[in-house]
Formats: C-alpha cells, sequence, structure tokens
C-alpha cells in the first residue's frame, strides 16, 4: 500500500513534543508514522518498531514504511533520552548510552531516510535540539553534548545534500512543558523562569508549529539553520 499524500517519520512520536509534532503534520496533509521502541499505534496513527540505538531497527522500519507507505519526504528526528548527573560522577555508560540515542540516533535515522529523499531529489530531515546545545547545562554534560552535536550533524546533512533538494535544520526548543518539566519543583520553575524573557515554557504545539513551517513549501529556502523556540533563554548564543 502507497499513499498519494507525502510521507513523514516522526521518532519518538508516542508522547510529547513528538506527538505534538505528528498531530501538526497530520494536520498539514501528511501521512505521518511513528517510531518507537514499541511500535504500536498511537491515537490513530500508525506505528512502527523503530530503536534508534540499533542500525538494523532503524533500518528495517525505514525499509517497512517505503514498502507500505512510499519514500519518506520528511524526517523528524525526536527520540532522545536523558541520564542527567555532575560530570566528576557520571559514569562512561551513562555518558555514552546517551550519545548513542540522541546524537548517534538522529544519524542513522537520517542517514536511512535520506537514501529515499536522494532517489526523489526532494526531504526535509528535522532535527529536535535543545538551547543547552548552545548554552550548555550543568549536570548534563551527556545531553548538552549531543544537542551541540546536532548542529554540526544538520550542517553537514545541509552541505552533503543540499543539491539534490533536500534541507536540514535543528529546532531547538528551552523548556516546554511535558513530563519532563511537570516534575520540576516550584522553586526549581520559578528559577528558570527568571532566565525566560516571555516568562513562561513554551507548550509541545509551539515547537510544533516550527517544524511544521519548516517541513513546508515556505521554507524551502532555509537549511542549515538552527531555529531556537525557547522565550529568549538562549538570545545571544
Amino acid at each position: 500500500m502507497t499513499t498519494d499524500s507525502k510521507v513523514a517519520l516522526v521518532t519518538g512520536g508516542n508522547r510529547g513534543i513528538g506527538l505534538a509534532i505528528a498531530r501538526s503534520l497530520k494536520s498539514d496533509g501528511f501521512t505521518v508514522i511513528v517510531g518507537h521502541r514499541n511500535g504500536s499505534s498511537i491515537e490513530d496513527f500508525p506505528g512502527v518498531v523503530l530503536d534508534v540505538s540499533d542500525s538494523s531497527s532503524v533500518d528495517k522500519a525505514v525499509a517497512q514504511i517505503e514498502q507500505l507507505y512510499g519514500s519518506i519526504e520528511v524526517l523528524v528526528a525526536n527520540a532522545g533520552i536523558t541520564k542527567d548527573g555532575l560530570s566528576m560522577r557520571m559514569s562512561d555508560e551513562d555518558f555514552e548510552s546517551v550519545v548513542n540515542t540522541n546524537l548517534t540516533g538522529a544519524f542513522r535515522a537520517a542517514r536511512a531516510a535520506s537514501m529515499g529523499m536522494l532517489k526523489r531529489r526532494y526531504g526535509r530531515l528535522i532535527f529536535i535540539g535543545s538551547v543547552v546545545g548552545m548554552l550548555g547545562s550543568a549536570g548534563q554534560v551527556n545531553y548538552s553534548s549531543t544537542k551541540s552535536g546536532l548542529i554540526g550533524m544538520a550542517r553537514s546533512f545541509a552541505r552533503e545534500l543540499g543539491s539534490r533538494g533536500i534541507t536540514s535544520n535543528v529546532v531547538a526548543p528551552g523548556f516546554v512543558e511535558t513530563e519532563m518539566t511537570e516534575v520540576l519543583s516550584d522553586d526549581r520553575k520559578s528559577t528558570i523562569l527568571e532566565g525566560i524573557p516571555l516568562q513562561r515554557f513554551s507548550t509541545p504545539e509551539e515547537i510544533a508549529q516550527v517544524v511544521s513551517f519548516l517541513a513546508s513549501s515556505k521554507a524551502s529556502y532555509i537549511t542549515g539553520a538552527v531555529i531556537p523556540v525557547d522565550g529568549g533563554l538562549g538570545m545571544g548564543h
């Protein structure tokens, strides 16, 4: 089965920012597949088993999507994990597992999806970064490193693939109203808000709207960009 609409894959699309992105792209007319580790369908989105920490899982998922729905035209590399801790106490495993999922995992997904994009001479690679990739974050040496690395990765893809009509960009959220920020104490939230000019966290939908823009024809001349969606938290970086 193939579809007439454009196909988008959102990794880590089963909750939070990823699910908001899936909803937004669907409203734009895309056939959206959500990739995550158990592969179950979410709402009315078809799911596919996709573990970005495993190359064979990524390649198999992309092949399955192409067989059922057609070539992927938009990849949103959103899957990510955190294993926070002070650097002096951070184990190699805690550092390497975050890199393997957040950075190498994004590479695996982009490498696999871009094969079909090259054949079509069209595609959108959209990486979900973070303001901490530019600012740094105490207790998140591993996570910040991966989000910084995504910028170099996206810009390298932009230079490699631009002549084939493929764009590659990073969306860099600040603090977002998700399950991860819900657990912060009121004191911690107040401290964070002091550094945000807009004095609030963003919603997942506000991140998703920027992704929708980058996936659209309106962003056809934007590539290698880092677009902050952080309420002004990272100004000047």
